[in-house]
């Protein structure tokens, strides 16, 4: 599942985003609450947890917004508000479900993984492929093909190009990129992505003549095969 995780803590937001992405979720982890909004607003997402208490705008004020939106995507609480009433308020702002800290990363998980299977009743398994235009990803061989000729990608580029496919349309920042595909935070002194970005056009473009990566000079990438 694709994740939207709200944390300001960078302990815990780490400590939670390794865990989801561990048990195989796509995770976009903020630590403001106007960054979630706006990617809440923005992208399609599985499940959204949001920690309450956040700078900025705080998660309730975040998942409000999100529901004024008619935004219907399963929500969870993480906070350090424990008392009835205060479970009452979040789940009357839209919540549908609520962990108190200090919680257990197996009991996240299965919370979230219960989320996402009543929001998707009529799914019985993730999807273990993934197409966009004529490329297409197995997701369980990590294999690539286009207009079904094989691909040879390495685990990062495989990884680069569903970080891309997943986000078809919409620009990725290279701190975005950092962070889908190296699990990294900011770092102003790496090209790892611009050097990974430039080695998955030579594989994907130049044999077939045409443009899928489109720099977007000042912001990042986007991914759009129809050019």
């Amino acid at each position: 599942m694709k994740i939207l995780l709200l944390e300001d803590d960078q302990e815990i937001g780490s400590w939670v985003r390794d865990g989801l992405s561990k048990a195989g979720h796509v995770v976009d982890w903020v630590t403001d609450g106007k960054d979630a909004l706006v990617l809440a607003t923005t992208q399609d997402f599985d499940v959204m947890v949001f920690d309450r208490m956040t700078p900025g705008l705080d998660g309730m004020s975040v998942l409000k917004a999100v529901r004024a939106s008619k935004n219907t995507t399963p929500a969870l609480f993480l906070t350090a508000l424990s008392d009835i009433d205060d479970r009452v308020e979040g789940l009357q702002a839209g919540a549908d479900d609520y962990l108190p800290k200090p919680f257990a990363l197996t009991e996240l998980e299965a919370r979230v993984a219960a989320l996402g299977r009543r929001a998707q009743p009529a799914q019985t398994a993730e999807a273990t492929s993934l197409n966009v235009g004529d490329i297409a990803l197995d997701l369980l061989k990590q294999s690539c093909t286009r207009q079904g000729q094989h691909i040879d990608l390495n685990t990062k580029e495989f990884r680069l190009l569903e970080a891309f496919m997943r986000a078809k349309g919409r620009v990725l920042t290279r701190n975005m990129l950092l962070e889908k595909v190296w699990d990294m935070n900011f770092d102003p002194t790496t090209s790892v992505v611009e050097t990974h970005v430039s080695r998955l056009r030579g594989k994907i473009e130049k044999p077939f003549g045409d443009t899928v990566i489109r720099t977007i000079r000042g912001a990042g990438y986007i991914f759009d095969p129809q050019g």
